[in-house]
This record gives C-alpha cells, structure tokens and sequence, in this order.
C-alpha cells in the first residue's frame, strides 16, 4: 500500500445532503490507485524517457543519460525522435554496389585517384560535352559545376593531353581530381535527395563493372572507343571537353557590343 497523505479542504452540501470536499490532494511515493467512497483515485507513473535518444519539445532538447532521467514536468515528450542520418547508408551504398571507397564524415565524400579520376568544368561546357560526346562515362552535376568520370590516372595525364592537343597555357576552366582528391558523393541512383545538392547526370549501374565504361588512354597500337571491350577514349573525350570550355568562355565573356573576335575551332 502506498504510503497517502490527503489534504481536504472545506467541504460543501451536496443536493442529497452529503458532503464532499471541494479540493482533494494526493501525494504517493509509488503509483496505484486510492479508493475514495466509490471513487478510485488512480496515481499517474512517473515519465521517464527513452534511453540514450534525444526528445525535442517547444523550447529545449534533452539528451537523457544511460539510466534514465525523469523528463522535467513529469510529461513524456511526444514529439517524435529525430530520424537517422542516410549519409551512412549512402556511403555503404557506394562501396556496396560499387566498391567506391567514402571518406568519413557528411556529406558523403568519394575517394578519387582509387577507382576513378574527374574532370570538372563548367556546366554549361559540359552540356555542351554532353551533347557531342556519346562514349563519356559517369556525369555528376553540382551546381554551376559538372563532374566528368574518368578512368585512374587520367588526372595525371592531362596536362600532358593538352599540350598535345595544342590547349596548353589557355584559361579553361577545367580542373582534374586525382589521387588523394574528395568528390562529393550524389543521392544514390533513385534515392530523393536535397536542392542544390549534387545529382546524377548519368549514373553509374550498380552490380556492373564502372571501369570499363570510363574514358580511358587507348593502347598503343589501337584505338579506343570501337568496340571489342576498349574503354572509350580519353582523348577525344578531354579535346571535345576543352574545345566546349573554350567556347564557353568567351560566350561568357563578350558582350554583343564587344563581341567582334572571330571563334576558332578545329
């Protein structure tokens, strides 16, 4: 029996001429329930929240600790627990389906220079690319920025390609991301995913082999892109990509009224 104190206070006349008290106050060490005439008086159990999770009401949070702590007015809160992170299942998705190694920590992040390389170029160049180039493998577009995939070591090859190409030393706006590079990971092919966040222009297909589909430097002796499982050509793939980045700078650069130098293209 829990131990009950009652304080009554004045008592009034009742129509049939018994008197009840007008107030009533309980206090109980433990719950159950006090009978009162042909009243039962139940007691309310003590709120206690949810382990190691994190309530959220109108005007603060609380963090609980292992054992449990009342919640401060005696209410459970009923606001529901915030919902888990998918960042985590997002990186277990890529290295799942793909084997892309994630880097630690949100936004989800890939390794470059392991499996893969990128090209990254304006967005309007690269639709552009898009639009001329059949064989690209992989886009990304995050912004004013797309991302191009490419195969391991093509970062490192790119200087090298544009000089041959005749591009070096001209502004174009185009950078590589190899070894030891971060790329900001998209939502998974179908998953939702935030505005302005980075999405997939072409995904890649999960349970296939990515690398085959990369733009990669042909063999010596044989040329790219023509079938017979040689990975499409990185080199017509970065002359198209720095032709369009060329293009695309000088659009954005002369106005109508100034725009009187010739554009030169092979």
């Amino acid at each position: 029996m829990a131990n009950v104190s009652l304080h009554l206070r004045a008592c009034r006349p009742s129509p049939l001429g018994m008197s009840y008290p007008q107030a009533l106050t309980l206090h109980a060490e433990r719950t159950g329930s006090l009978s009162y005439g042909r009243t039962t008086l139940r007691l309310l159990k003590r709120a206690y929240a949810l382990d190691s999770d994190t309530l959220c009401d109108r005007t603060h949070t609380l963090r609980n600790s292992r054992g449990g702590s009342p919640v401060p007015g005696g209410m459970a809160s009923i606001v529901p627990l915030p919902r888990a992170s998918c960042d985590g299942s997002a990186a277990r998705w890529y290295e799942n389906e793909l084997g892309w190694a994630a880097a630690e920590g949100s936004p989800v992040r890939l390794l470059t220079g392991l499996r893969f390389d990128v090209l990254e170029l304006p967005a309007d160049a690269g639709a552009a690319v898009l639009r001329r180039a059949e064989t690209a493998g992989p886009v990304v577009l995050m912004g004013r920025r797309m991302r191009f995939l490419v195969a391991a070591g093509s970062a490192e090859e790119l200087p090298g390609l544009l000089d041959w190409l005749q591009w070096g030393g001209i502004a174009l706006d185009l950078t590589a991301i190899g070894v030891g590079g971060l790329m900001t990971a998209p939502p998974p092919p179908g998953w939702p995913g935030s505005r302005g966040a980075a999405v997939w222009l072409r995904p890649p297909v999960p349970g296939r082999e990515v690398e085959p589909t990369l733009p990669a430097l042909a063999p010596f002796g044989r040329s790219a892109g023509t079938g017979g499982g040689i990975s499409p050509d990185l080199v017509r793939l970065v002359a198209t990509v720095a032709t369009e980045c060329h293009r695309a700078r000088l659009l954005r650069t002369n106005t109508p009224r100034t725009n009187t130098q010739p554009l030169a293209f092979s």
